[in-house]
């Protein structure tokens, strides 16, 4: 006879609390709290991508009350993951060094489900998969990611079924590529602001995502500068000069509007 379900056994808990494995001789303090943090992203992360596939699928539908609803749960997530940066900066520089040697080529750029969320939100860069050669089935979900739709593709669809001329190239754009900027789409953005209040709202939706996503861009930087200043990163990555490099909007269009209104 199976046993009872419980908490431990729902959650599998035991195999969760196993899977904090420090390098460091001792092991050094610290690094209990650097592995679980960031752990913690990546569970973080696997929940963005869940709802924010859902929204694509909303936009989709033309389901505009659902997708805020669903809007507002990403951006409580995002809320959270910005604030865990706090608890990392209790992490001093000579507490990082005390064991950041173990790290030896691992590398937060080596992120691959953050790769997705840069990838479903638009940001598609297909030489960001070579860091991921030595991973079978990391390259194989980052790849796939690379093929769909964004969910910016799912906007212009809202936006077409919604009376808005998006223009036919925009909507069957290649989607492997980047987001970029479009006159034409923002001249229909302009108008759905002064004209429907519905469709105005699931914009500032967006922009409330792509504030979110720049603000932990913006305080994960900050803290790698705290943490070990103009150093590269682990695994010989940028470190903060690469990060401030990626502080730029995910959906420029609806940027660009801000002066025309």
């Amino acid at each position: 006879m199976s046993k009872a379900l419980n908490y431990g056994s729902y959650l599998r808990v035991d195999e969760l609390l196993q899977l904090q494995t420090p390098r460091s001789s001792g092991p050094e303090h610290d690094e209990l709290l650097f592995i679980v943090i960031h752990q913690v992203y990546e569970l973080w992360f696997k929940e963005l991508l869940h709802e924010i596939e859902y929204l694509q699928r909303l936009l989709c539908e033309n389901d505009a009350g659902r997708a805020a609803h669903t809007t507002r749960r990403i951006l409580a997530i995002l809320k959270t993951v910005v604030a865990q940066l706090d608890v990392l900066e209790t992490l001093t520089p000579l507490e990082f060094n005390s064991f950041r040697g173990f790290l030896e080529s691992a590398s937060g750029f080596q992120s691959t489900q953050f790769r997705e969320l840069e990838f479903i939100l638009g940001y598609k860069r297909e030489n960001v998969m070579r860091h991921m050669d030595d991973v079978e089935e990391a390259l194989r979900r980052l790849r796939q990611r690379f093929e769909q739709p964004t969910l910016w593709d799912a906007f212009l669809r809202y936006l077409a079924m919604n009376g808005f001329a998006i223009p036919p190239e925009q909507l069957e754009r290649d989607v492997r590529c980047p987001v970029q900027a479009s006159p034409e789409v923002q001249a229909q953005l302009v108008e759905a602001y002064r004209h429907n209040a519905t469709v105005s709202n699931v914009c500032e939706n967006l922009i409330d995502i792509d504030e979110g996503l720049q603000e932990w861009r913006y305080r994960h930087m900050k803290m790698v500068q705290r943490t070990i200043g103009v150093k590269s990163g682990t695994g010989g990555s940028p470190g903060a000069a690469y990060l401030g490099s990626t502080l730029k909007p995910f959906f420029p269009d609806l940027w660009a509007i801000r002066a025309q209104l």
